[in-house]
């Protein structure tokens, strides 16, 4: 019970940031006229989608603080929070879908890298982060698309 304010800290910081990056960067028309391969989501999944990765990379990265603050754990979580806010902007507001998939590629191996690192560390944060890994694969996969129909 006493962990919870700093569970809480972890929580606001991370969906905050989800969504004032997505707030920020809601796709516009340069977007709409991209051509999209024929597995392009409609826009309204993504935030369900996203809304709940959130809230597991909050949880991971509070039990890493918590459990491995020394090690390795915390600096990979970073990363890939990093990359992570950094692909909307680089996709949507710079407009460079290219760039883009190159910061989508570093962020799956980055969510790969926590993984593996977690496995023997904290298996449970390793398990949370594998819808991750998957959705970032399939974003990767969408972003690649958009590069070679574009």
């Amino acid at each position: 019970m006493k962990n919870i304010p700093s569970f809480m800290i972890f929580l606001v910081i991370v969906m905050g940031a989800g969504i004032s990056i997505g707030t920020l960067t809601i796709p516009g028309d340069w977007y709409a006229s991209l051509n999209k391969p024929f597995f392009n989501p409609p826009n309204w999944i993504f935030g369900p989608v996203w809304s709940v990765l959130y809230l597991f990379i909050a949880y991971v990265g509070w039990r890493v603080w918590l459990f491995d603050s020394t090690g390795l754990l915390v600096p990979l979580w970073i990363l890939q929070m990093a990359l992570n806010f950094l692909w909307s902007p680089v996709f949507f507001v710079a407009q460079k879908p290219a760039m883009a998939l190159f910061v989508v590629l570093c962020l799956l191996l980055s969510v790969a890298a926590f993984i593996r690192a977690a496995w023997h560390i904290d298996r449970q944060s390793a398990v949370l982060f594998f819808p991750y890994a998957a959705w970032v694969g399939f974003a990767s996969t969408l972003n690649a698309s958009i590069v070679y129909l574009n």
